[in-house]
């Protein structure tokens, strides 16, 4: 089924000056499971939702590491992320061989996109389905990269792709400014945050989360479940002593509230908290 007759052909133009075949593969990253990237100014920090597609099977794997210095998480098609990945590893083989130096981040991003325009201009060809989060660490410092499957790529401090991402995004744009200061530790807690309000009403553990971490003398590193699960569970263990914090401030401020003879008491209403989870879906 089209929705309409400008969609048969990748190269064929809309009326409206639009290209339905890329707008479709750029649906197909909607529609995978989120990917998360924020960076600081010593560490790049990349999470995924690990989803199976059946209680029998396995997760897909959504980080790949690319050289030592660069890594990426995709959101969509994760053929096509796994045949992109190969040829970013090929060319940081190829420039490190020719000029005995890692291949800038930028440079290797603009490669790919280059890559990926090619698909959007030849009949017998169809775009790549997937969309990248490229981490990496040059001379320049850390760096967020997002590769578009129409060949359009961006720099940013911390961004969310796939489904159910919009909450994640909003938590980063609430959250992105501390972002430049923040040590690895509390890069990976932002990260976890983020990922737990794309899962919403599900329970975040090591089995349904992936992180990564690149960095100054740390080379981009997939974390084990072993070590994530520590994060998760300081994650959980913050909460709760956060929580039993406002609850004992709040017994407090009430014993000190001693009513005077002849006055009204007045009440506060307390609302819902605003890191109180949305239901948002992309």
């Amino acid at each position: 089924m089209f929705r309409n007759q400008y969609d048969t052909d990748v190269t064929t133009w809309s009326p409206a000056g639009r290209l339905h075949q890329v707008e479709y593969a750029m649906e197909a990253v909607k529609q995978g499971s989120a990917a998360i990237g924020l960076r600081s100014k010593t560490y790049v920090v990349l999470a995924t939702v690990n989803k199976a597609s059946s209680e029998l099977s396995a997760h897909q794997k959504k980080l790949f590491k690319i050289d030592n210095h660069i890594g990426i998480a995709m959101a969509g098609l994760t053929a096509d992320g796994r045949v992109l990945s190969r040829y970013m590893r090929s060319e940081c083989i190829n420039h490190h061989f020719v000029f005995e130096s890692p291949l800038p981040v930028g440079r290797l991003v603009v490669q790919v996109a280059d890559k990926a325009q090619v698909c959007t201009q030849r009949s017998w060809k169809r775009p790549y389905g997937v969309g990248l989060l490229v981490a990496g660490l040059d001379e320049a410092g850390p760096h967020l990269y997002y590769n578009c499957p129409s060949g359009n790529y961006a720099e940013y401090h911390a961004f969310a792709i796939g489904s159910r991402s919009q909450a994640a995004k909003t938590y980063l744009e609430r959250k992105f400014e501390t972002f430049m200061e923040c040590t690895k530790e509390e890069l990976i807690r932002h990260a976890l945050f983020a990922v737990k309000e794309s899962l919403q009403e599900e329970e975040l553990s090591s089995g349904n989360c992936g992180v990564a971490v690149v960095g100054i003398d740390e080379p981009f590193i997939v974390l084990d479940p072993k070590t994530l699960q520590a994060y998760i569970e300081a994650l959980d263990s913050g909460k709760d002593e956060m929580q039993t914090m406002e609850e004992t401030g709040t017994d407090d401020r009430q014993s000190s509230q001693v009513p005077q003879e002849g006055t009204g008491s007045r009440g506060i209403s307390v609302g819902a908290s605003e890191d109180t989870p949305t239901d948002m879906e992309t």
